[in-house]
């Protein structure tokens, strides 16, 4: 590789830099690295603005909405199992449909008409509350409130507090280089042009 002139300057002071503010003892064994690098990073805090807690609901939301459907749907048909047969019959049924119309998303991922004409948001709002309807009918409403009213500030809850690991940067990997971006490509280039 060319120089370009450039020279590195000997320092004229003989004092050698003061090590004993940056002094961190070596780890002895194995052992001892894993835990000196070991972290513990929690995912679970509190906003700093009402704002911020918008949008973390918002982001929850979107990544853990099949999970928070999953929780009321599961204590949901916990209370209907002792009194309400029919309307779990109903509830098991409308849960089926609401299943295969999302597998018929899966199956056909190109269709305009199912993507695009129809809105899948708009389809599975339908689909609650004719399940809701249902349940109302069937006077299993009481355990539809009682079920939405203990559960949805739970999730609440989780929703506003829990912040997603993308807010977690480890540096040590990107300062070891392994996130970087080749560094030497560029000057392989230069050199290949300067050489032709």
């Amino acid at each position: 590789m060319a120089n370009y002139g450039t020279t590195q300057r000997i320092p004229s002071s003989s004092t050698p830099p003061s090590t004993a503010d940056n002094y961190e003892p070596e780890p002895k064994a194995p052992q001892e690295k894993f835990y000196s690098d070991f972290r513990i990073y929690c995912p679970i805090n509190i906003p700093s603005t009402s704002e911020a807690a918008g949008v973390r609901i918002m982001r929850n939301m979107c990544n853990f909405g099949l999970y928070y459907t999953l929780f009321v749907w599961i204590i949901l048909f916990i209370t209907l199992i002792p009194q309400r047969k029919v309307s779990l019959i109903l509830f098991v049924t409308m849960t089926y449909v609401t299943t295969l119309y999302i597998l018929l998303l899966r199956v056909f991922p190109n269709s305009v008409v199912l993507h695009r004409i129809i809105d899948k948001r708009v389809v599975l709002a339908l689909l609650a509350i004719a399940t809701a309807v249902q349940l109302i009918l069937t006077e299993a409403g009481i355990h539809l409130a009682v079920t939405l009213a203990s559960s949805v500030p739970v999730l609440l809850v989780h929703a506003v507090l829990w912040a997603s690991y993308d807010a977690f940067e480890v540096e040590d990997a990107s300062a070891k280089g392994e996130l970087a971006p080749l560094a030497g490509h560029s000057e392989n280039v230069d050199d290949n042009t300067d050489a032709a």
